[in-house]
C-alpha cells in the first residue's frame, strides 16, 4: 500500500516561512509527478507545485517566486518550502503522487493546515 503523510504546517504571521513535508511509503523514484495542492474553506482545491520524476519543478502563478518544491531521495520525502506567506495562502496542504508502474491510481495525503494571519 502507498502512503503519503504530510507535516510542518502550522500558524504564522504573513510574511512567514513554513517547510512542508510529504514522507512516502517508498523510494520517491517509482512516482510519476508529485505534487502538492492546496484547499481553503470554500474554494476548490488547486494545484501549488509540481516536480517530475526527472527533477524539473512547475508553479501556480500565485506562488511563484515564494515557494520552492524539493526532494530528498535519501529520505524518501518531498518538501515544499513556502516563504513570504500571505493571508491568502491559508488551507489545507495535500501531497499528491502515483506510481510510474500504476499511473491511474492517485495517492493522496492526509493533508496538513497552514494558516497565515495578517
Amino acid at each position: 500500500q502507498v502512503q503519503l503523510v504530510e507535516s510542518g504546517g502550522g500558524a504564522v504571521q504573513a510574511g512567514g516561512s513554513l517547510r512542508l513535508s510529504c514522507a512516502t511509503s517508498r523510494s520517491i523514484l517509482s512516482f510519476n509527478t508529485m505534487d502538492w495542492y492546496r484547499q481553503a474553506p470554500g474554494k476548490q482545491r488547486e494545484l501549488v507545485a509540481a516536480i517530475t520524476a526527472g527533477g524539473i519543478t512547475d508553479y501556480a502563478d500565485s506562488v511563484k517566486g515564494r515557494f520552492t518544491i524539493s526532494r530528498d531521495n535519501a529520505k524518501n520525502t518531498v518538501y515544499l518550502q513556502m516563504n513570504s506567506l500571505k493571508p491568502e495562502d491559508t488551507a489545507v496542504y495535500y501531497c499528491k503522487g502515483s506510481l510510474i508502474v500504476i499511473p491511474w491510481e492517485d495517492y493522496w495525503g492526509q493533508g496538513t493546515q497552514v494558516t497565515v494571519s495578517s
